[in-house]
């Protein structure tokens, strides 16, 4: 987007700020052989789905970033569970990710109740566009 003005032969350039994250894949660039960087819509969602993955304690020095979904996932499969999976999804967004506006967030119960799918629409603020995060939580044990 561009406006110029003709009076002083000025313009002014509106310029969309890049962001880059590291895929925790680690996916090899095929010609340079150095880790593929995650970028804009690639790197926010990565961010989301980072967030969504951390417990409390698992980051040095920022106890309380993250979800704390793994947590959850011993207690009783019913809705005080889901509603208390939903807070702190809500709340750990809304702390650590300004970059994005929630649209709605779904927990289900899968898998005969042992494991959680959680979907997860926000709109990425700088782009308009919208998203999904989709995890599915399991229980190992």
């Amino acid at each position: 987007m561009s406006i110029l003005n003709d009076s002083t032969g000025q313009s002014l350039v509106a310029r969309k700020r890049g962001w880059a994250d590291l895929d925790l894949n680690l996916t090899l660039h095929p010609i340079r052989k150095d880790i593929v960087m995650l970028r804009d819509d690639k790197a926010i969602k990565n961010a989301v789905k980072n967030l969504l993955q951390s417990n409390f304690y698992d980051r040095p020095f920022q106890s309380t970033v993250g979800a704390n979904l793994r947590g959850l996932l011993f207690e009783p499969n019913d809705a005080i569970t889901r509603i208390c999976m939903r807070e702190n999804i809500k709340e750990v967004l809304s702390k650590h990710e300004p970059r994005i506006r929630l649209q709605g967030l779904y927990v289900e119960d899968a898998s005969q109740g042992n494991s959680f799918k959680i979907t997860v629409l926000f709109q990425i603020l700088e782009s308009s566009a919208e998203t999904e995060v989709e995890i599915i939580l399991r229980r190992l044990r």
